[in-house]
Order: C-alpha cells, then sequence, then structure tokens
C-alpha cells in the first residue's frame, strides 16, 4: 500500500480536528468558561495531547510527532471554528517553540515529554509593554546569585496564563557579557505573583511579577547567544498560527451570516435574495479567501526553514491580513444579523469578540504592515 500524500494527510487531521469538536466541546463550554479564572478545562487539555496536538512541533526524540506550521494550522484553524478555549498556540506553539529552540538539552529532556503528555502547560512572558515587537524592549532583570540567578521584573499580556504550571521568562543578565536571556520559572516558585486582566472574549492575559524569584541556572532556557533568536522565530511563528486561528473564526461567522440570510425573511422573502446583502456577502467572502490564500502560501515556506527576514516577513504578511479581514467579517456578521446580532445571547457576538483578542495579540495589522514595510523594499514585492 503507498503512503498517503500530503494532501490525504491533511484531510485525515482535518477531520479530526472536525471530530473532536462535534463531541468534546461546544458553545455552550465557551460561555460558562467565560470570565472564569479557570479559563479552560485541564480534561479537554488532556485529550488534546492523547490525540498528539501539544507535540506537533515536538521533535521525536523528546515524545513529540516532530511536524510544521501547516499541521499546526489546520488544528488551531479547527479548534477556532468552534472558539475552543485551550491556549493551543500560546503553549503549543509559542512557548514550546521557545523551548525547542533555546540551547538547554538537558531541560528540553526533563519538560518537553511532560509537556507533549499535557501534564505541564508552559507559557512564555516576553512582553512588557504594547505597541512593540522587539524582544529587547525589557527591563526585567537577572542578577547572579551564587551560581544561580534572582529574577525581577513584571511581564504583561501572557496568554493562557491562567492555567499554566510555568512561565519561560525573557529577562537581562547583569554579569559581564550582559543580554537577553530565557529562564524556565515555576508557577509555584517564591516570589511570583499573578494577576489576570480580563479579555473581551472572556479569556484573560496575566501579569507576572517576579520578585527576587531564585532560578537556578539548571533553568536556562537560552542564554545570550541564542535567546534573541529564539524569541523572534517562536513569536513568528506563533502569529501565523494565530492567522490561521483567526481564518477559522471568519470562516464561520461568514458561514452563520449566509445561514441566516438564507432563513430571516423580510417583506415576503428571504433577506438573502437582497442584491446589497448579496454584494456585502461576496466581499466578505473575497477577503477570507484572500486571507486563506495568503496563509496557505505562507506555511509551507515556513515549513522549508527560511532565513530570519524571510520569515518574518511571511509571518507579518499573514498576521496583517487575516488580522484585517478576521475583524472586518465578524463585524459586518453582526450587522448582517441586526438586532439579534448585538444579543449577548446570539452566537455571532462570541466571534467578534475572539477575532477584537486574536487580531491584537503578537501584533495587531498596524503593527505588522509597519515591520513587513521595513522588511521588505518595494522593488522585492
Amino acid at each position: 500500500m503507498s503512503e498517503p500524500d500530503d494532501d490525504s494527510h491533511a484531510a485525515l487531521l482535518a477531520q479530526s480536528v472536525d471530530d473532536f469538536v462535534k463531541r468534546g466541546t461546544s458553545l455552550a463550554r465557551v460561555r460558562k468558561l467565560r470570565d472564569d479564572p479557570a479559563e479552560y478545562d485541564r480534561t479537554i487539555w488532556k485529550t488534546m495531547a492523547e490525540l498528539g496536538w501539544l507535540g506537533m512541533l515536538v521533535p521525536e526524540a523528546y515524545g513529540g510527532l516532530g511536524l510544521g506550521l501547516s499541521e499546526a494550522a489546520i488544528v488551531a484553524r479547527g479548534l477556532a471554528r468552534e472558539l475552543v478555549p485551550e491556549p493551543l498556540t500560546a503553549a503549543a506553539v509559542l512557548a514550546t517553540g521557545a523551548l525547542v529552540a533555546g540551547d538547554n538539552g538537558a531541560l528540553q529532556q526533563s519538560l518537553l515529554p511532560q509537556i507533549v503528555a499535557g501534564d505541564l502547560l508552559p507559557v512564555l512572558a516576553w512582553q512588557e509593554r504594547a505597541g512593540t515587537l522587539d524582544v529587547t524592549a525589557i527591563n526585567a532583570q537577572a542578577i547572579a546569585a551564587k551560581g544561580d540567578w534572582r529574577l525581577n521584573g513584571e511581564k504583561r499580556f501572557i496568554a493562557g496564563a491562567a492555567g499554566a504550571d510555568g512561565y519561560i521568562v525573557s529577562v537581562v543578565s547583569t554579569v559581564a557579557a550582559a543580554g537577553l536571556e530565557l529562564y524556565w520559572v515555576p508557577r509555584e516558585a517564591e516570589g511570583v505573583a499573578l494577576r489576570l486582566e480580563t479579555l473581551a472574549d472572556g479569556r484573560h492575559f496575566g501579569v507576572l511579577t517576579l520578585n527576587d524569584v531564585l532560578v537556578p541556572a539548571a533553568h536556562r532556557v537560552a542564554g545570550v547567544a541564542v535567546a534573541r533568536t529564539v524569541l523572534d522565530q517562536a513569536i513568528d511563528h506563533a502569529a501565523v498560527i494565530v492567522g490561521a486561528e483567526l481564518c477559522g473564526v471568519m470562516g464561520r461567522a461568514l458561514a452563520m451570516s449566509v445561514d441566516y440570510m438564507k432563513t430571516r425573511v423580510q417583506f415576503g422573502k428571504a433577506i438573502g435574495s437582497f442584491q446589497a446583502l448579496q454584494h456585502r456577502a461576496v466581499d466578505l467572502y473575497v477577503q477570507q479567501q484572500i486571507a486563506s490564500a495568503v496563509l496557505e502560501e505562507a506555511l509551507p515556506a515556513l515549513d522549508r526553514k527560511p532565513d530570519a527576514v524571510t520569515r518574518a516577513a511571511l509571518a507579518s504578511r499573514v498576521k496583517a491580513r487575516c488580522s484585517e479581514a478576521g475583524l472586518r467579517i465578524t463585524r459586518e456578521a453582526i450587522q448582517i444579523h441586526g438586532a439579534i446580532g448585538f444579543t449577548d445571547e446570539y452566537d455571532a457576538g462570541l466571534y467578534l469578540k475572539r477575532a477584537v483578542v486574536l487580531a491584537a495579540w503578537l501584533g495587531n495589522a498596524q503593527e505588522h504592515r509597519r515591520r513587513y514595510a521595513r522588511l521588505v523594499p518595494p522593488e522585492f514585492e
């Protein structure tokens, strides 16, 4: 029997995600978890681990599947269609990606199998202020302490922090060869404090305060030589998977709108027969297809591991396009639904709120357009 081709592999993966969301989750569960400090369900997280999704980007040597962003995007897009609140991108792409790319083999051997099994949920704490994608724009410090380190500072906008077991934290070391470094900090470490800020979709960003937190040298995820490269790559990869989530959100919102146009009757006929609404629906469909095309073009290119400038340009192109299209489609979905779309009981609003959060996380469309313009001279577009 011949091996399945890439298309059949992708179709099987997409079908498994579809089966999962039909049996294992629902929008009723999303509503129940809104504004709940728990934010997501660790039982569901374990199920996702059993399906292999938490180890997609983890090498087989550590128990993962050793797959690429193309496969991660299929899973993320499928889960987003049902607004699954579990932090797949934050934990399995952003944080795990940083750990995989780090230079501490012993720590990878210790943590990665636990992550793949769903027993350890990490998040990445890299950002301290809004409006920048510069990973060096931080004040948090690591001070040498008899062979170990003491960490001080505050990190913000940490997705998935509500139920995280630990944090990969970026700091500036104060030794002679000062520079950016990453450390693994368990949630229960002394001096660690976390507070949550509620987002539009009912999930949370974490604000992490480190007050003289003692961290052993063995917990250094990435040293000065590689830390910036590790962070830039992890953020770019995660931004692309957020783009996949936005494609899932906008696709479902548009489908809901078209279904409503077929069933809502005014003046004795379905509103979908009105030419103005037909034109609007076509415009939104075009936006969705362009965003999907940009994503699908970028994924295989990124899986070929391009140079850093090409990777960043691809990521910014995806994130800018998907953020803009996602916001437009979900906002207009509310208008198409009319008064009922504005009610909290109607599901269309849930998709708009998720799009608002995803469009802003890891850089909004404007930030990524600016970065793309810096990276790609006009003559090469």
